[in-house]
């Protein structure tokens, strides 16, 4: 049967309290935090607040697409949210109430062998967000899906579930994305994503900015709309996160690039705000203000995420998980925010110290990283591969002796890097490969046992994705291009300009394919590779195509 987490509405106290972190400050924000969190004293499926009649959405609601994520071999997460007036706060739907959705899943692009369909309460207290976790599906097989709402219907979008987990796979083709920020241009490269021959979708963070955005969309310099005044200010707010989410759903190239494969997605940093560590924020706000703001994204987040219903744990969100494609490939999708110690030295790239060298520093958080470790050991894929958020090997931005390191990337906690690259060697595995987002530009490196010794073995590599808008139209050669490439021996390739990545595993190579998008602050950019590169299996590094 369908597992829906509309029975999963949030009790009284949560309804209040969400309603009124959209209109003003609460009086006490921890009891904001913690009425925002997914809780465990929720209500049964009969406590349902009243439902609307289908007759009263007298305009689309289907106006932010329709998207799936988390395939199993036998299930999948549906999603969509319902936003009549997506610009407008409360999307144009009552404070309160519920919608009932109607979904249904397809072996084909007709309809006409449905194989499961049902209905979905979306709740206001939810944002009138729906997350259907279908299962009893096919492994490894393509399905077409829709929503319905009286007589309004969702775009169809294509997903497709996982391959069974002992089964002997030839070959899996996937994207990595990351950082789009709305204003800094538009989302050209998931349209051409979206025309890619792919199984799935890694998005590994920085899918919202919390930046203000003026009237005409920053760098996109819009002429035919003016979006609201209320975009042009920074997120802090539930209120604010959701119609942020609402902006950037509307773009019609990333609804296109959703509708068309299934997506595994997990954070970064500017789904909240730039740069925080755990309960730490980046700038001036006390501890309990940060508390409240970072469950108030979080909340946003799940509501606009193809994902299932967490677990309740306080106000955290656990987004660490592992995935199985056959005997191919074990993916272990990280969180190297939520849990991570504060920066050191005061963040930025700075000279190392004994408090970056701390070897009680860390980026995942000690529970993390034992299932990390754990998933190592008894891992019996060909390809261990981590999609997670900052660059792991190392990056100096100098050829001198001495160099300063980005804090907030691995390099500025090299004692948890010790440690994850000692539990690759102990577990054997051969085949690691680690995908990145976040710093806006393409890299392709070999991940050295010792990056201070430049022949030391090579243990994996590691595929930077370039951004998706973030940083505008970029340039093929940075201005520090050369120097970078001189100071670390261990990166292959540098580009900077937009685009995304897809990844080919079969049971010899594992294969990155850089495209690049011609420009992305005026419409029409042409897709192009501007690099491929290979790891051999059993003999790790990177070759040229």
């Amino acid at each position: 049967m369908a597992r829906t987490a509309d029975h999963l509405s949030p009790d009284q106290q949560l309804r209040e309290a969400s309603t009124r972190l959209g209109r003003r400050r609460f009086l006490t924000v921890t009891s904001a935090a913690a009425a925002l969190a997914f809780t465990t004293n929720l209500p049964d499926a009969q406590a349902a607040d009243a439902e609307l009649a289908p007759r009263s959405l007298t305009e689309n609601p289907f106006t932010l697409g329709v998207a799936s994520g988390d395939p199993l071999p036998d299930a999948v997460v549906l999603w969509t949210r319902l936003a009549p007036r997506p610009y407008e706060p409360g999307n144009g739907l009552p404070p309160t109430g519920t919608v009932r959705v109607g979904w249904e899943i397809a072996r084909d692009e007709r309809f006409r062998k449905v194989v499961r369909r049902g209905t979905a309460r979306a709740h206001a207290e939810f944002n009138y967000s729906v997350h259907v976790d279908v299962d009893d599906l096919d492994a490894d097989r393509v399905y077409w899906y829709r929503f319905t709402v009286g007589s309004w219907s969702s775009p169809t979008g294509r997903t497709r579930t996982a391959p069974a987990r002992g089964r002997k796979l030839d070959e899996v083709r996937l994207g990595l994305v990351s950082c789009q920020a709305y204003e800094d241009g538009y989302f050209t490269a998931y349209r051409h994503l979206a025309n890619e021959n792919l199984d799935a979708v890694f998005h590994v963070g920085d899918y919202i900015y919390e930046y203000g955005i003026d009237a005409v969309g920053g760098d996109r310099k819009y002429t035919d709309r003016t979006l609201p005044a209320l975009y042009n200010h920074e997120t802090t707010t539930l209120e604010d996160y959701r119609l942020r989410y609402s902006l950037y759903k509307t773009d019609p190239d990333l609804q296109a690039a959703h509708a068309a494969f299934p997506w595994y997605v997990t954070w970064d940093d500017h789904e909240v705000e730039n740069n925080y560590a755990a309960g730490i924020p980046e700038k001036g706000q006390s501890p309990e203000a940060f508390v409240a703001r970072r469950a108030a994204a979080y909340r946003a987040y799940w509501e606009n995420m193809p994902l299932r219903m967490p677990k309740p744990d306080g106000t955290d969100l656990k987004l660490y998980r592992r995935v199985h494609y056959g005997q191919l490939a074990q993916f272990d999708i990280l969180d190297t925010r939520q849990y991570r110690s504060d920066q050191a030295n005061g963040d930025g790239w700075q000279y190392p110290t004994p408090e970056s060298a701390d070897p009680a520093r860390t980026l995942t958080g000690a529970t993390q990283e034992r299932w990390l470790l754990d998933g190592f050991r008894r891992s019996s894929a060909v390809w261990n591969v981590l999609p997670q958020q900052v660059v792991f090997s190392q990056r100096k931005n100098t050829t001198n002796p001495t160099s300063k390191l980005s804090m907030d990337a691995w390099d500025g906690y090299p004692a948890a890097r010790e440690r994850l690259l000692t539990g690759v060697e102990r577990a054997g595995v051969k085949n690691l490969v680690i995908l990145t987002g976040d710093v806006h530009v393409a890299y392709a490196l070999d991940v050295k046992r010792d990056f201070n010794d430049p022949a030391s073995r090579t243990v994996g590599v590691e595929f930077v994705g370039t951004s998706i808008s973030s940083d505008g139209d970029g340039e093929e050669r940075p201005s520090n291009w050369s120097t970078l490439l001189a100071a670390n021996p261990h990166m292959k390739f540098y580009d900077g300009r937009r685009g995304y990545t897809t990844l080919t595993l079969d049971r010899r190579h594992a294969r990155a394919d850089y495209r690049t998008v011609s420009h992305i602050t005026t419409p029409g950019g042409t897709i192009s590779t501007s690099g491929s590169f290979v790891s051999e299996a059993g003999h790790p590094g990177i070759q040229q195509a």
